[in-house]
């Protein structure tokens, strides 16, 4: 993202929005963690790069799209989760830079369930 000011040009990168994006999920009630997924992984290996777990950010001219992979505690209600943190990176990523936030897509691919069956196995 780039602005142009009275003084030059303001440029964020898109690794600083993808933290803010990262922080923002962290932040929400029910996520557990981000999801780095198979291909992240590889495609760190090979290009050395420190992609941001489980964020993807596409950025235009003023404009962003967020494309997010997490995993949700167990006993959530996933929808009400997955729309909280839609809510929360839309406003940290449009308060914080100033882009519109045009789309966040989740996709929720694990349950967190530890908690949950530490319980169960404490019962017995």
């Amino acid at each position: 993202m780039f602005e142009k000011a009275q003084s030059g040009i303001i440029r964020i990168s898109d690794d600083v929005i993808s933290i803010i994006v990262g922080l923002a999920a962290l932040d929400t009630p029910g996520i557990a963690s981000m999801s780095g997924g198979i291909s992240e992984g590889l495609a760190k290996r090979m290009s050395g790069k420190n992609a941001k777990k489980g964020v993807f950010v596409e950025v235009m001219e003023s404009e962003a799209a967020i494309h997010l992979r997490v995993i949700v505690n167990y006993g959530t209600m996933i929808q009400d989760v997955c729309r909280d943190l839609q809510e929360n990176v839309r406003e940290a990523v449009e308060n914080m830079t100033g882009l519109r936030v045009v789309e966040v897509n989740v996709k929720v691919e694990s349950l967190a369930v530890k908690k949950e069956l530490d319980l169960l196995y404490k019962e017995k």
